[in-house]
């Protein structure tokens, strides 16, 4: 697949980020051109390459806005009239610039993105505002569709979600945080990852090391906040794979969590043990006696082929051996991840995963499409899958997963995916993941230590506004070497998490 340069040309305006992003829904993986006109004239340029040209003219009593595309050597145009004393005229022009600029693309290319001009990756975010409005379905439906140019069908399955959430949400323990634990190490890495993580057979000399800075920084974190703040709600390990830890690492670190925080009031421990070709009995069992009662195990297909081509080395066969040690383990809950969209799979073949992964039950279903990362092997090589077949399959397992009774929970979405297409987690009722849903919905502040790991601190009593961000270093090495620094930043961001905490109170 070759790569192509649309220009996108704006003349009296720079709405920039909000217009690349659309033009991304029908061009994930493209390269743009930029070219910035002080006035509010100009034409498509002569050469017949592919562009857009961006305008708002604006007047003294109305504005005009307008788009004019030419992609393959046809143009397309449209434009709006606009009142010039409207108080929200810059916000306007820029979501209505987008929507004519989606309708053109969309008459151009023959693509009709299913989330219209939503380019956010919370789109219950939106939702959930609305619902706090007063709207119900119908009324957001149709804002959605008519406004947003959102298909019924994404609509429906974003309100069913947010419906969903609801229990988990009100069921927070005032004044809560959860922790997120980063172990960035992999067996290999995947084709379509740029997740900062490292090999294990590149870094497992730095392993031990990594282990007792992370261990200092979970000890730290909580002397930091005392006896009497928040309270820990969730416990989070991520990745990178954290299986990929050693039996003797894992507790090591899963203990130092149990002697640093109360775990009494948590409501949910989670460890990925994604890679199946890391899941272990003994490992298994490290995690079930140090509290964690749900687990990942994710094949993303169950084809060997296709594994191949992504660079997991394990086999269809493993997963379905380490899925069944988890379950005789007896976990409360188990995931299972696919992705749609991946090179060298079928529509038949997706379908067959779908149906095959169901079979075995599991509580929590993820079903992503695939995101082409900038930073990914699979966009060196541009081996890169198929929009309208990541459509159909993305549309094949909501349908299975509604019939079989799972119910969405949490959905997001990423840049450049295929089709324009989101990932959803499925459960079964009662059984949804906490976590999951907090840091989609950031509603509460998560606590992250370990390498590359992020805390987020939600301040007053509006979630999801006045989040601070502080940022651990991204790779192992860097994290170990200037862990003075880690802890620095880690005293500001605690005693802002007391500080918000208290704040609320006084509320």
């Amino acid at each position: 697949m070759s790569e192509k340069r649309l220009t996108l040309i704006f003349s009296g305006n720079d709405f920039k980020y909000e217009l690349e992003g659309v033009c991304k829904l029908f061009f994930p993986v493209e390269s743009f051109n930029f070219l910035f006109l002080d006035s509010g004239g100009g034409t498509l340029p002569e050469d017949g390459s592919d562009c857009c040209l961006i305008t708002r003219l604006e007047g003294r009593r109305s504005t005009l806005i307008s788009v004019a595309a030419r992609i393959g050597g046809r143009i397309k145009t449209a434009g709006e009239r606009l009142d010039s004393s409207s108080d929200e005229l810059e916000k306007s022009c820029e979501f209505r610039l987008g929507r004519l600029l989606y309708r053109v693309l969309s008459e151009l290319t023959g693509k009709r993105p299913e989330w219209g001009v939503l380019t956010g990756v919370r789109p219950v975010k939106l939702i959930n505002k609305l619902r706090g409005s007063g709207l119900d379905f119908d009324g957001i439906r149709k804002k959605l569709t008519e406004e947003y140019l959102v298909t019924e069908e994404k609509v429906r399955i974003g309100y069913e979600t947010a419906v969903n959430q609801d229990a988990a949400v009100s069921g927070m323990p005032k004044d809560s945080f959860s922790l997120y634990v980063s172990i960035p190490f992999c067996p290999t890495r995947c084709s379509y990852c740029s997740f900062v993580s490292q090999t294990v057979s590149s870094f497992k000399k730095l392993m031990p090391e990594y282990v007792e800075r992370l261990c200092d920084e979970i000890a730290y974190t909580s002397g930091l906040l005392g006896g009497g703040g928040p309270r820990l709600d969730t416990v989070y390990f991520g990745g990178g794979t954290p299986t990929s830890l050693e039996p003797g690492q894992l507790d090591r670190i899963m203990k130092t969590i149990a002697s640093s925080f109360d775990l009494s009031g948590v409501r949910e421990y989670t460890v990925e043990a994604g890679r199946p070709d890391t899941v272990t009995y003994d490992k298994l069992m490290v995690i079930k006696e140090n509290g964690g009662g749900r687990i990942s195990v994710n094949p993303q297909t169950v084809h060997d082929s296709v594994l191949l081509q992504i660079g997991r080395r394990h086999t269809a066969a493993q997963f379905f051996e380490s899925y069944s040690l988890a379950r005789s383990v007896g976990f409360k809950a188990i995931n299972v991840d696919l992705i749609a969209g991946l090179p060298g799979d079928s529509i038949s073949g997706f379908k067959e995963s779908v149906d095959r992964i169901i079979e075995l039950s599991p509580e929590n279903i993820t079903v992503h499409a695939l995101s082409v990362k900038r930073a990914s092997d699979m966009m060196a090589s541009r081996d890169i899958g198929d929009d309208s077949l990541t459509e159909s399959m993305i549309a094949y397992a909501t349908q299975r997963l509604l019939l079989e009774g799972y119910k969405p929970y949490y959905l997001y979405r990423q840049k450049n995916q295929l089709g324009n297409q989101e990932n959803i987690g499925w459960t079964r009722p009662g059984l949804e993941g906490i976590y999951n849903i907090n840091i989609m919905e950031e509603i509460q502040s998560i606590v992250a230590v370990g390498a590359g790991g992020t805390t987020k601190i939600l301040s007053g009593t509006d979630p999801g506004k006045g989040i601070q961000r502080f940022f651990n270093p991204k790779y192992p090495l860097d994290y170990i070497r200037s862990f003075d620094t880690v802890l620095k930043r880690k005293e500001t961001a605690m005693g802002l998490l007391l500080g918000s905490e208290s704040d609320k109170d006084r509320k």
